[in-house]
């Protein structure tokens, strides 16, 4: 049987960064709320079977989004940390999930995602043994610095890359990364990372630079042009 694709969003942060009472993944941009428009780009991919959202227990947004009632949705209880979050979601799909089917995990704050990076990224790594990422190669110089703020080296640019979402991989391996990171006390900000910790190269996958994360207030203008944009092309 081929593999199912599943899509993870985890949206049980609080934003810290912005500053605001409300949580980002519900500030509106364009008319919706980044939550509404980041799961509609997911939707819209025919490929994947169904959507797990992992939300905070406290939640009191989430009755009110149009899709939150979609049948291709459900949802998840939150964690402390997105691991948990993505964790937990995992766990949710246990009873429908083979162990070789693909989790996509996408962060809620990604609401300029494209339809055609997801199948991009999906074609790319059907066939391979471990999955990858979203990411786009640095174009600026980088700098390494001390405690003290100063410069102690250049890294070559051309070996680092910025990690995006969707991080695809499988089921059975993700879910057991995830666990071992937690049990051995490592704190992964990313599922690649956690592949990495279980001795796993995870690919690259070139993504658009219009894939951004909402994370500081002037984020909010640049995602509604982007949408714009989007619209056109």
């Amino acid at each position: 049987m081929k593999p199912h694709y599943w899509a993870i969003v985890p949206a049980a942060g609080v934003g810290k960064r912005m500053g605001g009472a409300i949580p980002k993944q519900y500030l509106e941009v364009a008319g919706k709320t980044v939550l509404q428009h980041t799961l509609e780009r997911l939707l819209s991919v025919e490929r994947l079977t169904g959507i797990r959202v992992a939300l905070g227990a406290e939640d009191g947004y989430w009755p009110d989004l149009p899709c939150a009632r979609h049948p291709r949705i459900q949802t998840a209880p939150g964690g402390q940390e997105r691991a948990d979050s993505v964790y937990s979601a995992l766990l949710s799909l246990e009873d429908c999930a083979r162990p070789d089917d693909w989790i996509l995990v996408h962060d809620a704050a990604r609401l300029c995602l494209t339809r055609g990076d997801v199948l991009k990224l999906i074609e790319t790594l059907s066939d391979d043994p471990v999955g990858g990422i979203l990411a786009l190669p640095v174009t600026d110089t980088l700098k390494a610095v001390d405690d003290a703020g100063l410069i102690t080296g250049t890294p070559d640019r051309s070996l680092i890359w910025r990690a995006l979402t969707p991080q695809m991989f499988r089921y059975g391996l993700l879910r057991k990364a995830l666990a071992d990171a937690a049990e051995q006390g490592k704190l992964v900000t990313d599922e690649a990372s956690a592949l990495e910790l279980a001795g796993y190269q995870p690919r690259i996958v070139e993504g658009r630079p219009d894939n951004i994360k909402i994370t500081r207030p002037e984020d909010l203008p640049l995602a509604a042009f982007y949408l714009e944009r989007q619209c056109y092309e």
